[in-house]
């Protein structure tokens, strides 16, 4: 009967042990944030944010980089980035076959840059930056930006 009764007291002790865990791992994550938004602002983010934006300027750079341009015509531009009083950081030529996967790219790029330079309250010379006239190919079938 004392072993029924050690063996009774053994499991209601677990039992009770298993209840005050689950509950201790449910409250635990009360104070992390629930979206990484709210994650406090800190030089590490920064940065972070910084090797995303490079990451992604790099890529979309690459990929229209990946053409030989050999036909001005077949070639288009668009402006890209975001300065912090407005307006693009600088204008990219790309071939126009491309402009259905590079101009999202380049989009989402402006914006997350755009939103960079708010949250970090990023500021820029604010000069004007003319948009190309047109492209034109040099002798080593690179595209070039005519700006008036």
């Amino acid at each position: 009967m004392k072993k029924h009764f050690m063996k009774a007291f053994v499991m209601s002790l677990c039992m009770a042990l298993i209840l005050v865990s689950c509950s201790a791992a449910k409250n635990a994550n009360t104070n992390l944030p629930k979206d990484i938004s709210e994650k406090p602002i800190d030089d590490e983010t920064q940065k972070y944010e910084q090797t995303i934006l490079a990451n992604l300027k790099r890529d979309i750079e690459a990929e229209a980089s990946q053409e030989k341009c050999t036909a001005p015509e077949e070639w288009t531009f668009a402006p890209m980035g975001s300065k912090a009083c407005g307006g693009p950081q600088f204008y990219i030529a790309y071939p126009k076959k491309l402009e259905a996967t590079l101009l999202p790219k380049i989009e989402e790029y402006t914006k997350k840059e755009s939103e960079y330079n708010k949250r970090y309250n990023i500021t820029s010379d604010c000069m004007l930056v003319s948009p190309p006239e047109k492209v034109t190919c040099n002798s080593l079938g690179k595209p070039e930006l005519i700006i008036p």
